[in-house]
């Protein structure tokens, strides 16, 4: 099993790939949250992988941050999970006692907790069009 985590922000996600043996596949870089960036990261993952290898992908739910790489991964058909950015903390201050906060850290802390497989629930296309519907719904209540 391949594990990725994706720390999001505004202008830029942080990636991390790792094996569920421990290796690292790709260490920390970083990828501008456009298309351009979208199609790097699924370039590193398919170097990173072998067509039999399970893939997990986890990203934080930061809002509407996320919505733009997370519509581009259920497109690509790879399994993703949206994790609490509270969940995401705890995982992370219960691996150390040291105050390590950086987008680089959370990346990797996220493909630490797809490898535990701490009861996460895949995101599905459903989730993600009833999303897209809400939006839109309170847009057009707006105008």
């Amino acid at each position: 099993m391949v594990c990725v985590g994706i720390d999001v922000a505004k202008d830029k996600h942080d990636c991390f790939i790792i094996s569920s043996e421990g290796e690292i596949l790709a260490d920390v870089f970083t990828i501008p949250n456009n298309a351009e960036g979208f199609d790097t990261l699924l370039q590193a993952i398919r170097r990173s992988t072998r067509p039999e290898d399970k893939i997990k992908v986890g990203l934080e739910a930061t809002g509407h941050y996320s919505y733009n790489i997370l519509g581009f991964l259920l497109d690509k058909g790879l399994p993703t999970y949206v994790i609490n950015p509270l969940h995401t903390n705890l995982y992370r201050k219960s691996l150390s006692l040291r105050k390590t906060k950086t987008d680089r850290v959370d990346a990797r802390t996220i493909a630490a907790m797809l490898m535990s497989d701490v009861d996460l629930k895949s995101y599905t296309d459903t989730v993600y069009h009833n999303e897209e519907l809400k939006s839109l719904t309170r847009y057009r209540f707006d105008k």
